[in-house]
């Protein structure tokens, strides 16, 4: 006898399950908790199998007669309706793990050996920030060039010109990946050349080798009445030239001051190597007063936030100290570099491989082939010792002759 609604609805449960069957194999199994739950009793290949319909009352009488006509029809294809819906299952996975975004974090995480800390972290915001709110769910299969484009649109239409620029490069990246892994065939990021605004190229403001003296009595004088750890960081800037980075995010373990060195880890280096930065005696004596101010606090930062200590100093210090410095459009932070780069080479006449490496680059010229082997570390640190005092010599003349 055909079941009935209000058949299906009157079952109780009993110690153990029971079924009520329907007709051409379909019945509604009763289990001990009180659950209801349609099954598909069937032949395939002379072999009885079993097929799950879904529960009462979730599935109404009705449905599963509808789901067993349909998988009479597999089987008189020929199919078997338990593969069928497995490949269904399947699928829908496969589409879960072919998001962009699932892809994309992927694609992340496997860079975290080869970018500085700070690189990792940039990338995973604009990710998270410019592109996972609109794409972030989509088939990485399904994505179109112009649904990129109207996503860097977005990104253009706020005045960020070069970030929509490296978000197209992320975008071409991870459908690299995808391509790699089998997510999908097509890179729609390439098709992108040309179809956003760009910038004219800047490099970062830094003053001329002229106007060093003028930097270094306002900042002796400072009248800006800059913090002094962040006169400390300007100071020690100019006496290293390495990165803003690598200065914020410096802790104590990184200085031997016995060695006078200063040992960045691969991890925070753009080059994902170790960098050796020989302290020149001017450096030491910045590093002991900072030591003397902060060594107190509960952090391993030598530079920490006046506020959080346990933060480093924010990327936006040192660049509003040199505005108040009087210096805005003229020098950033980035800039000692291709200060101490042109005045190294002018003034104290150091050959360029040297410096390069210094800065932590890897020298292209004739010395290009020793820099795994020596680093030029001994003429290095005769390099940072005689900027250190060209730097002290610099001042005394400003002060003797009144520049300012």
């Amino acid at each position: 006898m055909a079941l009935t609604d209000a058949a299906c609805k009157a079952a109780k449960p009993k110690e153990k399950s029971y079924k009520l069957g329907d007709s051409g194999g379909l019945y509604l199994e009763i289990m001990p908790n009180g659950s209801k739950l349609w099954r598909l009793k069937y032949r395939y290949l002379k072999k009885e199998k079993r097929l799950a319909f879904g529960s009462f009352p979730l599935v109404k009488l009705i449905e599963a007669r509808e789901k067993r006509d349909e998988a009479k029809k597999q089987l008189s294809n020929g199919l078997d309706p338990s593969d069928i819906k497995k490949s269904v299952l399947l699928n829908a996975q496969k589409n879960v793990e072919n998001t962009f975004e699932k892809t994309a974090r992927e694609w992340h995480a496997k860079q975290r050996q080869r970018w500085s800390e700070e690189h990792f972290n940039n990338v995973k915001h604009r990710l998270e920030t410019d592109l996972f709110p609109h794409i972030g769910n989509d088939q990485i299969d399904k994505i179109e060039t112009y649904q990129l484009l109207k996503v860097l649109t977005k990104i253009e239409n706020r005045g960020a010109l070069d970030i929509a620029t490296r978000t197209r490069q992320l975008c071409n990246q991870v459908f690299r990946y995808a391509i790699q892994a089998g997510k999908c065939k097509h890179n729609p990021a390439t098709d992108l050349q040309g179809a956003l605004t760009t910038r004219k190229v800047t490099h970062f403001a830094s003053i001329q080798p002229k106007e060093i003296p003028h930097l270094l009595v306002a900042l002796e004088r400072n009248d800006a009445r800059l913090f002094c750890r962040t006169r400390r960081a300007i100071r020690l800037s100019m006496l290293t030239f390495v990165r803003p980075g690598e200065i914020r995010n410096a802790v104590w373990a990184e200085i031997n001051f016995e060695r006078e060195e200063w040992l960045i880890p691969a991890h925070r280096m753009k080059s994902r190597r170790d960098h050796v930065v020989p302290l020149c005696k001017q450096a030491i004596a910045i590093l002991k007063e900072q030591k003397q101010e902060t060594g107190h606090l509960n952090t391993d930062l030598i530079f920490p936030s006046q506020i959080k200590v346990k933060d480093p100093m924010s990327d936006g210090t040192v660049r509003l100290a040199l505005q108040k410095l009087g210096l805005k459009d003229q020098m950033t932070a980035h800039g000692f570099r291709a200060l101490a780069r042109t005045t190294i080479r002018e003034e104290l006449d150091y050959e360029p491989d040297i410096i390069e490496v210094q800065l932590a680059h890897k020298p292209s010229g004739s010395l290009g082939a020793a820099y795994d082997r020596a680093q030029f570390l001994k003429k290095r640190k005769q390099m940072m010792q005689d900027w250190g005092d060209y730097l002290d010599k610099v001042l005394l003349k400003a002060k003797t002759d009144g520049t300012s």
